[in-house]
């Protein structure tokens, strides 16, 4: 028996994901009648991020049920005790990082989110979950909130946030994650410059494909 397997997680996850099934922008006009090309320029943008995503504050963006249970095995794997998640949501791959800290005896969360309500909302889950001592949750563009107070060193980051921003948010954190931590971006087909990055032979990564949409590289 895990945290992720048993109540109160375990039935708190399965409507989240219910419902997130049921709410996705693909039923808003506003997005479905979005060209293929309007739709890749804004999520390449890096400057238009925070405007394209404020149009999505309604909606989960949920990681699907297998990236979640993936994100649970990785860090559960890697014995992980410190971990960053760029992208906060409603915080439902927050909870299944948070379950493999439980899990692995403890540890720390630092999850971003730039949307208030997102961030009310996904906090309000933690609670319900049992989960929220392990996490903080960072308000605020990245750029900025994780910019400062981070772990001495990092085993885990997940990258699923604006995708135009994952070299950026690298960067930052790069010099805190330790050999072997794991790094995994949701939809980096959408981010070319981070793919080039981790997929350098000088970078000090290796890197790849890895399930529907997940890039994981390994830092060297």
């Amino acid at each position: 028996m895990t945290t992720l397997t048993t109540a109160p997680l375990a039935p708190l996850l399965e409507r989240l994901f219910t419902e997130a099934d049921e709410a996705s922008p693909r039923n808003d006009p506003a997005f479905s009648d979005m060209t293929t090309e309007e739709h890749l320029r804004l999520m390449r943008s890096k400057t238009e991020y925070v405007e394209f995503y404020g149009r999505l504050k309604d909606y989960p963006l949920a990681v699907s049920r297998e990236t979640g249970a993936l994100l649970y095995i990785l860090a559960r794997s890697i014995k992980a005790t410190t971990i960053v998640e760029f992208g906060t949501s409603f915080g439902l791959s927050t909870l299944h990082l948070a379950a493999a800290l439980r899990d692995n005896g403890g540890g720390r969360l630092i999850t971003t989110e730039f949307e208030p309500s997102k961030a009310a909302r996904a906090q309000t889950s933690f609670e319900a979950a049992g989960v929220a001592d392990l996490i903080e949750i960072r308000r605020g563009d990245a750029l900025q909130t994780l910019a400062r107070d981070l772990p001495e060193s990092i085993d885990l980051v997940l990258l699923d946030g604006a995708k135009a921003l994952y070299p950026e948010i690298l960067a930052l954190l790069e010099s805190r994650l330790r050999p072997g931590a794991l790094i995994v971006a949701d939809n980096a087909d959408y981010a070319p410059d981070y793919m080039g990055r981790v997929r350098s032979p000088m970078a000090g990564y290796l890197s790849v494909p890895f399930a529907e949409d997940v890039e994981l590289s390994m830092r060297l």
